[in-house]
């Protein structure tokens, strides 16, 4: 019977122990689980661009996206350069720029007026010599200022086999010179209206600014066959949302406050190639003396057209 004792009390040992091991073990190995689920890498994002998707594509908005400032900026100091237009008209868009900055309203007369003014700069001129000095005010101005980051973005789209386009507010006749200086598809623009290869100072339509910026893709997307759905987009101003939504791949680049609010609530990627106060003060034009004059007319078409 002692034995038996022995025996009873041996087994009953043995299954504490086994449960107290049993237990051990299983928390030592939740607690491994959990310590290399801490530690493993981040599923990694599927491939994208896709390569070979030809049913996908990606567009773009010009200023401060692709380009730092805004390409009617430099083109206007090229222009000036060039006196295709007076000290008077200087001054009096200077001033429409001013107001624009600090009324900040949208005054249907005034908007009209600043428009007109704008368009009378190339009214007369030809296409075709616009289009030429377009090409010399790239390498003067615009050049180096396409944003590197920006640029390997579409080149990932190149390199994947999909087309790639500007769309931009800008003069069509401009942002087609970039977009074939970057090796771009090509460009969605505003249309000036010419007749016999010569400006009339009327557009055709109305600038290709916020949701016409949307209508733009829309109708190039049916033309072109694309599936939306796999497209991308790229825009540094919460005016391109409705281009944004579009896609089913929205980026905020450069993003203003409201854009880049609207991102984050979104869940919508974002990539800054701003630093410090370069990204502070984006938009503001850095030149000096007549330049700065120069720069203020051609920012006062900007932002007209990229507010209407």
């Amino acid at each position: 019977m002692a034995a038996l004792g022995w025996l009873t009390h041996r087994r009953r040992s043995a299954t504490a122990r086994s449960v107290l091991a049993g237990e051990a073990a299983a928390q030592a190995a939740r607690t491994s689980s959990q310590d290399q689920e801490a530690t493993a890498p981040p599923e990694q994002e599927p491939e994208f661009p896709v390569r070979g998707d030809d049913r996908a594509a990606a567009f773009f908005d010009l200023d401060n996206t692709v380009m730092q400032g805004a390409a009617l900026f430099h083109f206007g100091r090229g222009l000036y350069k060039r006196k295709f237009f007076n000290t008077r008209d200087l001054v009096r868009f200077a001033w429409q720029q001013a107001w624009f900055r600090l009324a900040g309203v949208e005054d249907p007369e005034h908007m009209q007026n600043a428009r007109d003014s704008a368009l009378s700069i190339v009214k007369g001129h030809r296409v075709a010599d616009l289009k030429a000095i377009g090409e010399e005010i790239y390498d003067e101005y615009m050049a180096e200022r396409i944003w590197p980051g920006t640029r390997a973005l579409a080149q990932a789209h190149l390199d994947a086999g999909q087309k790639v386009w500007l769309v931009t507010a800008a003069p069509v006749e401009i942002a087609q010179v970039i977009a074939r200086r970057l090796g771009l598809t090509g460009a969605l623009g505003t249309v000036a209206e010419s007749v016999d290869g010569v400006y009339t100072g009327r557009l055709v339509g109305e600038p290709l600014h916020g949701p016409a910026k949307a209508e733009a893709v829309r109708a190039l997307a049916a033309a072109e066959g694309l599936d939306l759905s796999r497209c991308a987009a790229y825009s540094d101003s919460a005016n391109d949302i409705p281009m944004l939504s579009l896609v089913g791949h929205p980026y905020a680049i450069n993003p203003d406050t409201a854009l880049r609010r609207h991102a984050r609530e979104m869940d919508w990627r974002l990539r800054d190639y701003r630093t410090g106060r370069k990204a502070a003060m984006v938009g503001i034009p850095a030149a000096a003396g007549v330049g700065a004059v120069a720069g203020g007319t051609a920012a006062a078409i900007a932002l007209h057209r990229r507010r209407r």
